[in-house]
């Protein structure tokens, strides 16, 4: 198994809401699974994620995320729906 670099890490890691989190996306790439699979496996333990390990980003949020990252084509057509972000705690738990 390769080591993904501290960097990578670091710069998928987002200030929402005044928590670092990371999207469900970025977590997917990095666990190497389809992010549709990684909300499936969430979506059967929801009890296990409170608020404080994950939330729903609203709608103003995600334009707001959209709008600070520069972002293919390709990328946004794959948002359909609102990511979830998952704090340090919902990472770990995950």
């Amino acid at each position: 198994m390769d080591l993904i670099p501290q960097e990578v890490i670091e710069n998928k890691i987002l200030l929402i809401r005044g928590r670092k989190v990371m999207l469900d996306r970025d977590l997917a790439r990095l666990y190497g699974v389809e992010t549709r699979t990684l909300n499936q496996a969430v979506k059967r333990n929801i009890t296990r994620f409170p608020e404080d390990f994950m939330f729903q980003l609203t709608n103003e949020e995600m334009e707001n995320w959209k709008s600070q990252i520069v972002m293919s084509n390709k990328d946004k057509m794959g948002l359909r729906k609102r990511p979830y972000a998952f704090t340090e705690n919902g990472v770990a738990y995950l």
